[in-house]
């Protein structure tokens, strides 16, 4: 069971630690919203999971307890010390890694491991999207049950012709379906956050769709100049035969070289390939 936020705040005086804001450090301290977690995600004896961020601990030992095999990445190295004397030892299927979740993204778990597994994580709101962006390229979780900040969450569920409809939307919806969220209170954490923050929860689609690394880096520059026309952004950066024949697709749709980049579908920006 997590630790109270008394509890919560005098072992971090104990360990000397300041929760760090530039880290999203806020410690979860609802067992409900533990519970929850695990029973969306389907946590079995028979599962891998990837954490990115576990900081206290209170995720993984839940995961752990419901016989799991754990993947950890944390970039604290205070907090690794501290996982690393208390819950190694006795945890045999837990793998933990001191390091940056953006450079290791699914905490180094192996390719042998990576058909089926999933992700459970509190993330760290301030690279939730980026980390997010990695794990699109890459092996893909068969599902995914996330703590992110509200404004993320709705970011990945946005839909065209609305301010938050980006490339994340596009490349999230290409891959997972994605269950309406369940909103957390900021009294679930210690320290509480300023912002709101939702429990997501996402599901592979049975043929997920994942875009190319050159392809994902248009649609991004595309939607870098929200204002601007797409025949103007991609006329000198696509072959004039390539950009035609797409065009042409949403000329059909009702869309064409004066529409913006927040204007087109998801299912058309598919049909994007470079």
């Amino acid at each position: 069971m997590p630790l109270s936020p008394s509890a919560t705040r005098d072992l971090l005086t104990r360990l000397g630690h300041q929760p760090k804001r530039f880290l999203g450090q806020n410690f979860l301290v609802d067992g409900n919203i533990v519970r929850k977690s695990l029973e969306l995600a389907g946590i079995t004896a028979a599962d891998t999971v990837v954490e990115v961020g576990p900081g206290l601990g209170t995720l993984t030992s839940a995961l752990l307890e419901a016989g799991a095999e754990v993947w950890a990445v944390e970039k604290d190295r205070q907090l690794h010390a501290h996982l690393t004397e208390t819950l190694v030892p006795a945890h045999p299927r837990l793998h933990l890694m001191e390091g940056d979740a953006m450079e290791e993204p699914l905490a180094g778990l192996p390719p042998e491991k990576s058909a089926a597994f999933k992700i459970v994580a509190n993330l760290p709101y301030a690279i939730s999207t980026p980390w997010m962006d990695a794990v699109l390229s890459g092996p893909l979780p068969v599902r995914m049950v996330l703590m992110l900040q509200q404004e993320a969450a709705q970011r990945y569920v946005a839909q065209p012709g609305t301010k938050l409809f980006g490339s994340i939307s596009i490349f999230m919806q290409s891959a997972y379906v994605i269950e309406p969220g369940h909103r957390v209170g900021s009294g679930c954490f210690f320290p509480k956050p300023d912002i709101e923050s939702v429990l997501l929860n996402l599901g592979r689609q049975p043929a997920p769709f994942v875009f190319p690394a050159a392809t994902k880096a248009l649609i991004r520059a595309c939607f870098q100049q929200r204002r601007k026309q797409l025949g103007s952004i991609l006329r000198d950066k696509v072959p004039a035969e390539t950009l035609a024949r797409w065009f042409a697709r949403l000329e059909a749709a009702g869309h064409g070289p004066s529409s913006r980049a927040e204007q087109v579908p998801v299912a058309l920006w598919r049909e994007f390939m470079v």
